[in-house]
């Protein structure tokens, strides 16, 4: 949902800005030629008629007000549902909370497996129920290198005080060549 505001923000900013700089010009417009009939740019009169003719009890202005109502919901919803995925940890007393990111614990967690003699390089991606490691190993790596991976990923989680225990998902590619 993050991705989704990323994009809504700019948008609705845009548009704002030239909403606003439409009004601009045609304030400037009217105060400069004040005997032009009409708007510059936008017909506000031809507008500005139309929506005197209507009244709240109209099926359109309805449909309308319903549809922005909606966008107005959902834009909340997207909204509320965009929070950060902090991983939370014990806290060393009750009246403190402890956070941590997914990216920071992921970067910890790849540390540790490039510590290993065996493994060339690591790719590591954390989340709020699991952890996933990539290891590419040199060909002479030994058969259970994905094994003792995984034993020192979840050695390393059961070391950092977190609420939760993590699923631990460990692949390992070998690279061909000279070492």
């Amino acid at each position: 949902m993050r991705a989704v505001l990323r994009v809504l923000a700019p948008l609705l900013g845009i548009v704002l800005a030239t909403v606003g700089v439409l009004v601009v010009i045609e304030v400037v417009a009217e105060w400069v030629l004040p005997e032009h009939e009409g708007g510059l740019l936008v017909p506000w009169p031809d507008w500005g008629a139309v929506l005197a003719g209507l009244s709240w009890s109209e099926n359109l202005v309805r449909a309308i007000a319903i549809g922005v109502g909606v966008v107005g919901l959902l834009m909340v919803l997207v909204a509320l549902t965009a929070r950060r995925a902090d991983l939370r940890l014990v806290a060393p007393s009750d009246d403190m909370t402890v956070t941590t990111s997914p990216r920071v614990l992921a970067r910890l967690i790849g540390t540790r497996v490039r510590a290993s003699d065996d493994v060339l390089s690591a790719s590591v991606t954390a989340s709020a129920r699991r952890v996933a490691v990539t290891a590419r190993a040199w060909n002479d790596a030994p058969e259970e290198l994905r094994a003792t991976l995984r034993d020192r990923v979840q050695e390393l989680l059961a070391e950092l005080p977190l609420r939760r225990t993590r699923r631990v998902a460990v692949s390992v590619q070998e690279r061909e060549g000279v070492r």
